[in-house]
């Protein structure tokens, strides 16, 4: 059950840095959080290319060309990450690395009862009480801190 909180600390750690460097003006959170959120899916994208016949037993049997789907996936990943490091795209790859997360979840609910041997998956059902409030998490974290347009500080919304 390591990868769950990999993910998180390869998440948070830019955003960390930033608040423990003082440099965190609105604008440098949202990219430090830009940023980690970058790293994650360069993360994720690794196990596409170095664990990919753990990968490919994520998907049904049915698939077709499962093999080169899991590293098509890893590519798709890999440029939204790119993308999310540059001002000028990040919007679209944010909107990109949430349409992913959601579009590829039903592979981990498979994965998990299939007992996949990737990640926690091979828990069972059990590791989708992790693994579903981690991605409500990472869409929250897209949502709140990389798309949503910064909130001024000062007098409350209601007042504003």
């Amino acid at each position: 059950m390591l990868t769950p909180l990999l993910m998180v600390l390869v998440l948070v750690l830019p955003a960390l840095a930033s608040r423990l460097a003082r440099r965190a003006p609105l604008h440098d959170a949202r990219h430090a959080a830009a940023a980690g959120l970058g790293l994650l899916f360069l993360f994720t994208a690794s196990g596409h290319f170095l664990q990919t016949a753990a990968m490919v037993q994520m998907l049904p049997a049915w698939v077709p060309a499962r093999e080169a789907l899991v590293y098509a996936t890893g590519v798709l990943e890999i440029a939204i990450a790119i993308a999310l490091f540059f001002r000028r795209s990040r919007t679209a790859a944010a909107w990109a690395a949430a349409a992913a997360l959601v579009a590829f979840f039903p592979a981990n609910v498979y994965a998990a009862f299939a007992h996949a041997p990737m990640g926690g998956h091979a828990w069972g059902p059990a590791y989708l009480l992790v693994r579903a409030p981690l991605q409500l998490f990472i869409l929250w974290w897209i949502w709140a801190l990389v798309l949503r347009a910064p909130q001024p500080r000062g007098l409350p919304a209601a007042l504003r």
